[in-house]
């Protein structure tokens, strides 16, 4: 068939801005990992996905419903292509081998993911520090804090090798919102605090290297964890509504995995350097929103629940 100007006019055009990136994401096995993996593929990378949940393994989460084989697939099947390796970040050993890996493979580093966690299984809210158990709580520094350590000083070299790279630090919670309240858990507060200052101080030290750090949170997480936690699934998740009333600005994996699409495309993505962002303020500021059309904004919603009882569909 012979295409017409009109034809080629009005045919849509296939936008990868992303396409010859290499991205890790760190803690890809489910949650907003996966999602961002996902995501970035969708925009056409290559995306080296982690974590320690195979199908041949299972981690102390628990749950052999996510694999990062899985994960890889779904990148993958989105546009771009997805490479899982087994790794536990903290172990060094297996984070160079990864690193290694990538340099071998690749060449190249263009986007870092810190997204290693896993330890909402340790948390507990409603006790003083000396009432929880300690043995949990230290865990959960080593599994919110260690990992990302361990992986920013293996992964930077590489990273820095060429101009424009981006790191993204996520946690829970923007430095406004922690900076002021207390996450009800020591430890966890410490280990959602700790990634805050390590974009803050990465963004100090990657500045001559023409690279961007940056600390990302998501709001309230559809994750596979909180569906299955209130028996709820992605195509039914409204019915929690009832017994959660935030859970009316709950948001997918998707919308912070567009976030960090948005932000690795963006040209002038410097200027968010240091700084601590949320997946709501990104979507106002790309103009990308969840996979339902709307652009839910949960810390807002939350704030403004601190003094009054706010619509949620004003924040949607």
């Amino acid at each position: 068939m012979v295409m017409t100007t009109e034809t080629q006019e009005t045919k849509p055009q296939e936008t990868k801005p992303l396409r010859g990136r290499v991205c890790l994401v760190a803690g890809a096995t489910r949650g907003a990992g996966r999602g961002i993996a996902v995501q970035l593929g969708a925009a056409g990378a290559t995306v080296y996905v982690t974590g320690r949940t195979t199908r041949e393994r299972l981690s102390e989460v628990g749950r052999a419903t996510e694999t990062i084989e899985e994960t890889a697939e779904l990148v993958t099947a989105a546009g771009g292509e997805g490479i899982a390796v087994p790794t536990d970040h903290l172990e060094q050993d297996q984070v160079r081998a990864l690193i290694d890996r990538i340099d071998r493979e690749r060449g190249r580093l263009d986007v870092l993911v810190n997204d290693v966690w896993g330890g909402e299984h340790l948390l507990v809210f409603g006790k003083k520090t000396w009432e929880n158990d300690l043995t949990d709580g230290l865990r959960m520094l080593e599994l919110g804090v260690r990992t990302h350590a361990i992986t920013s000083h293996t992964a930077l070299p590489l990273l820095i090798r060429n101009p424009g790279g981006l790191v993204v630090e996520v946690t829970d919670g923007t430095t406004a919102y922690n900076g002021t309240r207390y996450r009800e858990n020591l430890f966890y507060d410490l280990a959602k605090n700790a990634p805050l200052r390590m974009a803050f101080g990465l963004g100090r030290e990657l500045e001559e290297y023409g690279a961007t750090a940056v600390a990302l949170t998501p709001g309230w997480l559809r994750s596979e964890q909180m569906l299955a936690g209130f028996g709820v699934t992605e195509e039914n998740w409204r019915d929690a509504v009832a017994k959660v009333p935030d859970f009316a600005v709950a948001e997918s994996p998707a919308y912070i995995g567009r976030a960090v699409a948005a932000l690795a495309a963006d040209p002038d993505r410097h200027r968010w350097n240091g700084g601590s962002l949320s997946s709501a303020q990104l979507a106002k500021e790309y103009g990308f929103t969840d996979t339902d059309g709307s652009q839910p904004d949960a810390w807002g919603f939350i704030v403004a629940g601190e003094t009054g009882t706010p619509d949620a569909n004003d924040y949607r």
